[in-house]
């Protein structure tokens, strides 16, 4: 959960100096003069304590306002809404028993200064031409646009291939459904590549974040791939979790934060779900309860779903259990018990004849 909150923290800052937004369009004019900067946002006591000297200037912030305050030395301190410059040519005088890993005296100070404020420290290196930025323990190198871009493609690439994956197995594990023959090792499969999924869906994200108004056609790429995939793993974990202590959110974002090479062990996924044992267990037989196949069924509401499951306890029973004896679930009458059976009986055909092709 940490690391969640860390990476939420991240895009968060990345939104913020976007390609796009005013203060991007402002750093870039410091960063084509070569003048460099020192940009604090927010004008908290803690900001305020540690700032001496300089002009206070309350201002409307602007791209061009920002620019020519930065042609003089010292820090600029702009307020928490991105709205005023506070204040310009001012010292930061933060506490230098603080640890820092930079070199030069401005990103020293601005590492310092994020750390012992909790602020957003902005630093551009005069003599490399970089923005960098800081926020609490957080440090972030911004990079060019069209690396970005690059990167952004070449992990949608990604994605697509692990997306293709993803529904080949997702396919299988509903024949094998149907059939009776499901093993842990099924079940588990199916859960690592909707993970796999999701976590290069995160690192776009991040790219999404930094690129701005130029990651539109990424945004749109990404949201017609991922569409339905976390709601697909929350099902399948539904259908065979047994840690009752544990709901199928919680169960996913705990694997979510596991390593890499954690995800890799089918055997964790397996215990994770709430089955005991070693390896071996992966070759344990288990049956769904049928939350997700009767998903796949139009206009079947979740209320319903939740009823038939209660009342039948497997995907194997809701598929033999006659239309009477679906007429008696609650919220079920007999058109919906027979469009129920037909839904069923189509989609199984559906992945039969896919097999065949």
């Amino acid at each position: 959960m940490k690391e969640e909150r860390v990476e939420d923290r991240l895009l968060q800052l990345l939104r913020t100096v976007a390609p796009g937004t005013p203060l991007r369009e402002g750093l870039e004019n410091i960063l084509r003069a070569k003048t460099g900067a020192l940009i604090v946002i927010g004008d908290s006591p803690e900001v305020m304590e540690i700032a001496e000297g300089g002009f206070a200037v309350n201002a409307e912030f602007t791209p061009a306002n920002l620019y020519e305050l930065a042609k003089m030395d010292g820090a600029i301190i702009i307020s928490s809404d991105l709205k005023r410059i506070l204040a310009a040519n001012t010292q930061l005088i933060p506490n230098l028993s603080i640890p820092s890993t930079e070199t030069g005296i401005r990103h020293r100070t601005a590492e310092r200064v994020a750390k012992q404020t909790g602020a957003m420290v902005i630093s551009i290196s005069q003599r490399r031409g970089v923005i960098t930025i800081y926020k609490g323990n957080l440090k972030y190198v911004l990079r060019d646009v069209g690396v970005i871009l690059a990167k952004a493609n070449q992990a949608i690439q990604t994605l697509e291939k692990y997306r293709s994956v993803l529904d080949r197995v997702v396919k299988q594990l509903s024949i094998l459904e149907f059939e009776e023959a499901v093993t842990l090792f099924d079940v588990s499969r199916a859960i690592q590549r909707v993970e796999m999924v999701l976590r290069v869906v995160k690192e776009i994200e991040k790219y999404i974040s930094e690129l701005g108004i130029e990651g539109r056609l990424i945004t749109m790429q990404l949201e017609e791939l991922v569409t339905g995939v976390e709601h697909e793993g929350l099902l399948i974990i539904r259908d065979y979790a047994t840690a009752a202590d544990r709901s199928p959110g919680t169960i996913l974002a705990m694997i979510n934060s596991w390593p890499a090479e954690d995800l890799l062990d089918l055997s964790l996924i397996a215990r994770a779900l709430g089955y005991p044992g070693s390896t071996s267990i992966l070759d344990q037989s288990v049956s769904p309860r049928g939350y997700r196949i009767l998903d796949k069924i139009p206009r079947l509401p979740l209320p319903v779903i939740e009823n038939m499951v209660k009342e039948f306890g497997s995907l194997q029973k809701i598929l033999n259990a006659s239309i009477e004896e679906l007429d008696a679930v609650e919220g079920i009458g007999e058109a919906r018990a027979r469009s129920i059976k037909e839904g069923l009986a189509r989609y199984r055909e559906q992945l039969l004849q896919e097999g065949r092709n």
